[in-house]
């Protein structure tokens, strides 16, 4: 199947701009359907979303407020004072907290406030601000079904109904069901451009009530710090990340030599010889004598290995989710002490390309201030990565960012298609809809070679311009194997 290509024009308000299409700068908005000046039916969905997630997010701080009001000390202490008007307004304190024509049941924050939420948790109550969120929730999932037409098949809205209306068990057998009707794979990838919106559902509409903060951090366009599911904080998965990060070089196997003797300065190359690289802990460290007389440097790295929670290098599944949620990680670590053991001097122009997780690492290396004062980071080109939560230390750094929406890895950063939130206008975000595969597959560096190198050339030759400051001839191919310890 050929792929589609849609100009990142969904999930986006019409007051808001930002380069979810191609551009340099601020970026052009493109446009597939609707006019120019018109709203497309997801854009109003999207619109309607914001509004709903906006005044879940006020009434939470309300009750948050009224709690802390009616539980403070200060309150205590005037009610002794004046017996009555503090009878008046603890009764409507507690008429707007639990009245369902008011806030119902909104306590929180506080001891006390936090303790009332759980026990309105584990007793199913709904109060105005989650009825809000799921609502906005809800229209977000239809938004996303405006450009992922299988969303809207019936098996798929079977699923997104059944969380929507907080009936896990439903949800289970519907999920079975597309399982059984798709296979794993087409499954996954069905739902995967709402899997946060998903998330954010069962966080907040379980029993659990530790574990609510990812939710109202999802709606409210953040990165969130805690799963879904337990409520665990990112500092859990620091423990479970420790290492100091080491970095040995390496020598090429065959195959790697013959892939970097062809290397250059093209993205496709960058994306073909991490392919080659591989999942299992090597990197590499390339020098360029450039066009006009500078030597530069370009460091690649490579993804997740998605065959164990952990092993021996940063490039395991707890160090994804710790360069997700965090920035100085092992794989971060270990490639600062690469960049010091090469001897690439201070000041040198540097661009990293990544795919996955290797993308989140350039970012995280990008925003690590001792990295961008030693070493001038010009570019960080990322493939398949989840870095809209991200920011480079220096503002002058390029960040371009290639997005399959085909692909669920790059929508864990909580701005996925229906999402209305912003990346800066520096940035340049390429991304297109390719369903010749599905997930894992969808995510594999040959998935993004094989589409930049068939109808979407045009994305090829936009990033090979941005990046043409490293035109030359390649002088060092230097592979590194990163550890953990």
């Amino acid at each position: 199947m050929a792929p589609r290509v849609v100009e990142q024009a969904d999930g986006r308000l019409p007051t808001r701009e930002g380069p979810d299409t191609v551009g340099e700068g601020p970026a052009a908005t493109a446009s597939t359907g609707a006019p120019a000046t018109g709203r497309t039916d997801a854009e109003l969905l999207i619109a309607a979303s914001v509004l709903l997630a906006d005044a879940a997010l006020t009434a939470k701080q309300s009750g948050a407020e009224l709690t802390g009001a009616l539980f403070n000390w200060r309150f205590g202490l005037e009610a002794l004072r004046r017996p009555g008007w503090a009878l008046g307004t603890a009764v409507a304190c507690a008429q707007a907290l639990t009245s369902p024509s008011g806030l119902g049941f909104g306590a929180n924050g506080g001891l006390i406030g936090e303790l009332a939420r759980m026990v309105g948790n584990i007793a199913y109550r709904r109060p105005a601000k989650i009825a809000m969120a799921v609502d906005a929730f809800a229209l977000r999932i239809k938004a996303a079904a405006v450009e992922h037409p299988n969303l809207d098949s019936p098996p798929a809205r079977r699923v997104t109904d059944a969380m929507v209306a907080g009936n896990r068990l439903e949800a289970l057998r519907a999920m079975g069901a597309l399982i059984e009707l798709l296979g794993v794979t087409r499954a996954l990838t069905t739902i995967s451009p709402v899997i946060m919106e998903l998330l954010a559902l069962l966080g907040m509409l379980d029993e659990n009530p530790v574990n609510d903060d990812f939710s109202w951090v999802t709606l409210a366009g953040g990165v969130p710090t805690t799963d879904p599911f337990l409520g665990l904080p990112s500092s859990v998965i620091r423990f479970l990340n420790p290492g100091p990060g080491r970095a040995e070089r390496a020598e090429p196997d065959p195959i790697l030599a013959k892939v970097l003797a062809t290397s250059r300065n093209d993205v496709v190359s960058y994306v073909n010889d991490i392919g080659a690289l591989g999942n299992h802990g090597l990197v590499l460290l390339r020098r360029v004598a450039c066009a006009d007389g500078a030597v530069r440097h370009v460091l690649l790295l490579p993804g997740t290995s998605f065959g164990l929670l952990s092993n021996s290098t940063p490039q395991d599944l707890v160090g994804a989710f710790d360069g997700l949620l965090r920035t100085d990680t092992t794989y971060t670590r270990a490639a600062k002490k690469l960049l010091l053991r090469a001897g690439v001097p201070a000041g040198s122009e540097l661009m990293v390309v990544g795919h996955s997780l290797g993308g989140l690492t350039a970012m995280n290396l990008a925003n690590d201030v001792e990295v961008s004062s030693t070493y001038r980071v010009t570019h960080v080109v990322t493939l398949g990565s989840p870095i809209d939560g991200k920011r480079p230390a220096d503002h002058t750094t390029r960040v371009i960012s290639l997005v399959n929406k085909h692909d669920v890895i790059p929508m864990l950063d909580g701005r996925g298609p229906a999402s209305p939130n912003d990346i800066p206008e520096s940035w340049v975000e390429l991304s297109w809809l390719d369903e010749s595969y599905d997930y894992p597959l969808s995510h594999a560096p040959q998935a993004y070679s094989d589409t930049l190198r068939g109808e979407l050339t045009h994305h090829r030759d936009r990033v090979n311009e941005l990046i043409s400051a490293y035109d030359g001839e390649v002088v060092g191919n230097q592979p590194y194997m990163l550890r953990d310890k």
